[in-house]
């Protein structure tokens, strides 16, 4: 492989020992040298390949720490429903693909949200029967916390007005008992589990189709999050090796484990961080509570449209015994809480089995794990219970992005408490690890928009004005580390990812403007020219 020599930059390395350059070296997939433009042109090689980067900003390979990459794969050949303007206009697009499908096959579509509608209400069986009589249809919403289904569906799963909730899920019913079609946290498993799976070689094929639209977006690392009951484990699991073992893994990839399947994982001898370069095993997923778009959040005090508070998925006392037996055989454990309550809750378990001192597992056997323990979206967290987070020293693995989509919904729900959402700036300042992620399908994407939403906190039509509440905004020097090295240090990594350092791992990405010195507002609009992963350039804008 011959060197690669990049001249004429502005890198912004992330590297506290040489902090700005305007050159690299590379050299067998790694860094080799950064410094000057004349540092490095003299050590270009006969056959190296050189890069005007034209005065352009270049920073490390972004990582997007909570990415649901084999759903988002699959989900691309499916029906796409995020930029629904009505329920009418989600109703045309069924119709349509179901036009197009032959009768008894499954129309899946993801991504619809009711609070961008003018009619505010979530759809019903009612509102796709009569498009789709011989099509069963399941569509997700945004949060993929809730589903709704038609009355085909139903059938083939077997529910009816007789058919006990299942643990950690809710049948949304009629007044007559009969269901509504809408199926919330782990009840929406119980359509999953009669959809016919793609083969896999449809998986792979679906993994591999993916790498390059991300390369585009400065991607080159995703966190792969397991979905509710782990099913997509085992098949994203051996797709990726199969995409390994064929050298077309192009992206750095923590792939968690399931928490259902966390004792065959300790069984196994399977620790975090087991793997290469390209594919590792990362952190068991575990679920404390729901989503507040659905409503299951687990809160401290009642939803102002509801007048509940929500629900735990996993008893507390489940979980801690599951942290602990991870713990002690070297699995890191990453634990969805959304709510303020199911944030307290957890810390409170973090505070028993992890004190501040440290600890060390039950009987000083085995090492810890090589990752740090984390925390999924700390959404709304009561600000004595940041101080606690940073503490005790948990990863806040969080997705700015979603603070614009969620406004609307938080004061709908939560009124005034919508201070305690996305406190990223008391985060940062508690010393906690702020690690950026999309929860793409959920969301875009692009780290652009990610990077856009934490420093202004505005929509890209500038509303709110001011930004909504906006004393939790980052500079950009602070969201783009939490795309770099949070990441890295998220997962252990922090020795081979996240900066432009001599020896680290070659991912870098080129940008069309300086994110650090134009308007804030303009980060939205910024594109990437040009992507280098491994070392090799995997995408370049025409």
């Amino acid at each position: 492989m011959s060197d690669l020599l990049l001249l004429n930059g502005h890198l912004h390395t992330q590297d506290p020992s040489c902090p700005r350059a305007t050159a690299v070296a590379i050299r067998a997939g790694r860094f080799w040298t950064v410094g000057s433009d004349d540092e490095i042109r003299a050590l270009a090689s006969p056959d190296a390949q050189v890069i005007d980067l034209e005065h352009r900003l270049v920073l490390p390979g972004l990582t997007d720490a909570h990415f649901h990459y084999y759903d988002w794969a699959l989900e691309r050949r499916r029906l796409p429903l995020a930029n629904t303007s009505s329920l009418s206009d989600l109703r045309q697009r069924v119709a349509q693909k179901v036009s197009e499908t032959p009768p008894g096959h499954w129309v899946l579509g993801q991504g619809w949200n009711e609070t961008r509608w003018p009619e505010q209400r979530i759809p019903t069986r009612a509102d796709l029967d009569d498009i789709a009589p011989a099509h069963p249809i399941i569509l997700w919403r945004s949060d993929m916390h809730l589903a709704v289904v038609n009355s085909q569906a139903l059938q083939k799963a077997g529910i009816t007005s007789d058919t006990p909730d299942p643990p950690a899920g809710v049948i949304d019913r009629d007044t007559s008992g009969q269901p509504t079609g809408v199926l919330r946290e782990l009840a929406i498993n119980l359509v999953r589990a009669v959809i016919p799976p793609p083969s896999e070689d449809e998986t792979v094929e679906a993994l591999r189709d993916g790498f390059a639209f991300l390369h585009s977006l400065g991607l080159t690392g995703v966190h792969d999050y397991r979905i509710m009951g782990g099913a997509d484990g085992p098949p994203a699991f051996r797709a990726y090796q199969r995409l390994q073992a064929a050298g077309e893994l192009a992206l750095r990839l923590w792939m968690h484990i399931p928490g259902e399947r966390l004792d065959e994982a300790i069984a196994l001898g399977l620790r975090t961080g087991l793997g290469d370069n390209y594919l590792r095993v990362g952190h068991a997923k575990l679920f404390s509570d729901g989503s507040q778009g659905a409503r299951t959040a687990w809160m401290l005090e009642p939803y102002e449209d509801t007048g509940h508070c929500g629900m735990p998925l996993t008893p507390m006392d489940e979980i801690a015994k599951k942290l602990h037996r991870a713990h002690r055989a070297g699995i890191a454990v990453a634990i969805h809480a959304i709510g303020d309550r199911a944030n307290r809750e957890l810390l409170n378990v973090f505070e028993q089995l992890h004190p501040p001192a440290g600890f060390e597992p039950a009987g000083g056997s085995g090492a810890p794990p090589v990752a740090p323990h984390r925390i999924e979206h700390v959404q709304m967290i009561r600000p004595e219970d940041v101080t606690r987070l940073g503490r005790l020293g948990i990863v806040a693995s969080v997705q700015p992005i979603h603070v614009l989509d969620d406004i609307p919904m938080i004061e709908r729900s939560v009124g005034p408490r919508g201070r305690f959402a996305y406190p990223f700036r008391d985060i940062l300042e508690a010393g906690v690890t702020l690690a950026f992620g999309s929860d793409c399908p959920v969301a875009d994407p692009n780290p652009l928009l990610g990077i856009h939403a934490a420093v202004t906190r505005q929509r890209r039509d500038g509303t709110p004005p001011g930004g909504w509440y906006p004393a939790q905004r980052l500079t950009v020097a602070e969201a783009v580390w939490s795309f770099t090295m949070g990441p890295a240090i998220a997962s252990g990594q922090q020795s081979q990812l996240g900066s432009i350092t001599p020896g680290k791992l070659a991912d870098l990405v080129i940008l069309d403007r300086d994110i650090f010195s134009i308007e804030p507002m303009e980060i939205a609009q910024a594109q990437v020219v040009m992507t280098i992963f491994d070392g090799r350039v995997v995408y370049q804008h025409r």
